[in-house]
């Protein structure tokens, strides 16, 4: 189901025939480096992930991790949405692409339309991001969306501290 569009990209929900997608997105250098390996090693994995991680989400909040696909081509590079994680305070943006397609303003024009859904179709108000501080690109993104470093955190059980950016 589409989501969001913008002039380049299309936003939708994900469903287990992306599995093939999530399987490559997943074991990224990037992926693996700035979000941790999901331990998703095969089609099997990937579809559980989708299952229980996006898939979910839409049906217990009304929104989760997103499919971005270009709007002309139908080709999926990555995802993007609207997390809720108990170990946060607000609801959280997460985003990620294949690497092939950074640089190229699809991360901002997908988290850019997601945050305006988020504020003014889901009614969230506060919305807060989380990074390593080695990631730069997510940091200049998180910039450029007007949020700004709030403080460092850690999950429980994580050794992990994490910049906390928020929407002011």
């Amino acid at each position: 189901m589409v989501v969001l569009e913008t002039d380049r990209l299309v936003i939708s929900e994900l469903s287990i025939t992306h599995a093939p997608f999530i399987l490559e997105l997943t074991n990224t250098p990037e992926w693996l480096q700035f979000i941790g390996d999901r331990g998703i090693r095969t089609l099997a994995d990937a579809e559980n992930y989708i299952i229980k991680g996006p898939q979910a989400s839409y049906a217990t909040w009304g929104h989760g991790l997103y499919l971005v696909s270009v709007k002309d081509t139908g080709i999926p590079i990555g995802i993007c949405g609207i997390i809720q994680r108990n170990t946060l305070p607000h609801k959280d943006i997460g985003f990620a692409l294949l690497p092939v397609y950074t640089g190229y303003g699809y991360a901002y024009e997908a988290a850019a339309a997601v945050m305006q859904h988020a504020k003014y179709t889901l009614q969230i108000e506060k919305i807060v991001a989380i990074t390593l501080a080695a990631n730069s690109r997510s940091i200049h993104l998180l910039t450029r969306l007007q949020m700004v470093f709030d403080k460092m955190v850690q999950f429980p059980g994580s050794n992990e501290e994490l910049m906390l950016f928020t929407t002011v």
